[in-house]
């Protein structure tokens, strides 16, 4: 035979070969995923009756906490606007992957939207603390209104009211009232952490680091028409380059946006670029993408940040030689921590070998295979009770907070229900105009990384 035709019987039996084999492998990583996504399922029903059963049926209030003691169950009936707000997108969550019918998810909702109306309020902004019983204010827990924790109950409303066009004039109402101006300091362009209602002065510390939690607020204030869209600009990427006290001094220089000078610099650890959040947690970074489009829109900012932030996590932990990642602020045996990957920070968090399982499912959309894994690991730790993940473990004891927090929950669902739903929360809270009108925002921007 000549070898022409040798090497041409070759190539086109490696041709059909290839052709056959594409579709066997193809059908293996859907039946992978087809298999993951089940799992996801599981574990969002198990995390939901959490919600079903410690959140009060006459007043629609989560608990912030449940503890597993050798005493029994200790349950925490105090309650925030951030764990309101977690309920509420959780509960939307749960009617989208088929937990719960439509019919229930209306009939939760309108329970706390009935109290919500009643609370006692400050310019339409909600106190830090109430009581789950009765919505009384927890004044031993002081009278503080949140800028970031009133956020995430405005974006968990916009949410029901889309989800729901039977809610949509109870929650529009009370977004339109929450008026996030009084916190606004127009000399600094930024928000103050709050305001101390029986001081009666705000906070003397302002939000002002970008890549926080915070963000959410802004976003929404901006999106209220409540402060300008300059405040966006005002926030900083990094800290300037002369406050050297920072855990790096930055790179990168000034970019102008709608008039105002942004530096757009920049950390760097084995060898990649990022912008740092404040602790280097993975909540402070990730948390604000399950209802902004970050992901989508701001794909040369936010967005490629937050894929860099689950690779760097993940990388740290590989560094320090844990078995499993996911570093954020979370529940320990005793308490509560703030725990990170500490050279993510502008001034890190120390990571104390603790993880908690929120922070993987808050990076299900950036590295799906990574975290299939990092469940597997996080399961072998004993982690996984009656009503999911336990809040935390160190992974060099085993040690285990058996604890579970609303706020942690409501993570898990709502990123659950955004791989699940491809984005189907964020994609209702942008389609309120509220979402809407700054998305350019999201979009305009390029990050120094």
């Amino acid at each position: 035979m000549k070898k022409g035709k040798f090497v041409s019987i070759i190539l086109t039996l490696g041709l059909v070969l290839n052709l056959v084999a594409a579709p066997m492998v193809s059908a293996s990583n859907a039946g992978n995923e087809t298999a993951f996504r089940a799992e996801l399922k599981a574990i969002a029903s198990k995390t939901f009756k959490y919600f079903q059963e410690h959140t009060d049926p006459n007043t629609g209030m989560t608990y912030d906490e449940v503890r597993i003691t050798e005493k029994g169950m200790q349950e925490a009936k105090r309650t925030s606007p951030t764990n309101i707000g977690m309920y509420m997108m959780s509960t939307v969550s749960a009617q989208q992957l088929g937990l719960i019918s439509k019919t229930e998810a209306v009939k939760r909702l309108q329970v706390t939207l009935n109290t919500l109306g009643k609370l006692e309020k400050w310019n339409g902004l909600f106190y830090n603390w109430y009581n789950t019983e009765d919505g009384s204010i927890k004044k031993d827990w002081g009278q503080f209104i949140s800028q970031v924790d009133n956020g995430w109950l405005s974006a968990g409303l916009i949410v029901v009211g889309q989800a729901y066009a039977e809610l949509h004039g109870q929650t529009s109402k009370l977004v339109d009232n929450m008026n996030y101006q009084p916190l606004y300091d127009p000399e600094v362009g930024q928000f103050r952490g709050g305001y101390d209602v029986a001081k009666g002065k705000l906070t003397d510390h302002h939000y002002g680091m970008f890549y926080t939690e915070p963000r959410v607020a802004s976003y929404i204030a901006i999106g209220k028409g409540d402060v300008p869209k300059e405040h966006w600009w005002k926030l900083y990427r990094t800290l300037p380059k002369e406050w050297d006290w920072q855990a790096q001094i930055p790179q990168g220089s000034n970019v102008l946006y709608d008039g105002v000078t942004v530096f757009e610099g920049n950390y760097e650890y084995n060898g990649v670029k990022f912008v740092p959040s404040w602790g280097g947690s993975m909540f402070e970074g990730l948390m604000p993408g399950i209802v902004l489009k970050e992901k989508e829109l701001g794909t040369k900012a936010l967005g490629l940040n937050n894929k860099r932030h689950v690779e760097l996590q993940i990388a740290y932990a590989k560094e320090k030689g844990y078995s499993a990642w996911g570093f954020s602020p979370s529940a320990t045996p005793t308490g509560y921590s703030e725990f990170a990957a500490t050279p993510l920070g502008t001034s890190g968090y120390k990571d104390g070998a603790t993880v908690t399982a929120h922070a993987s499912f808050l990076a299900l959309e950036y590295a799906p295979q990574a975290v299939r894994k990092n469940i597997k690991a996080l399961k072998g730790f004993n982690m996984y009770g009656k009503y999911g993940f336990y809040d935390s473990v160190n992974v060099e004891t085993g040690e285990l907070a058996k604890a579970y927090l609303a706020l942690d929950q409501g993570m898990i669902m709502v990123s659950i229900a955004n791989y699940v739903k491809d984005g189907v929360i964020r994609n209702y809270f942008h389609s309120d105009p509220i979402g809407q009108k700054p998305e350019e925002l999201l979009e305009r921007e390029v990050f120094a990384i």
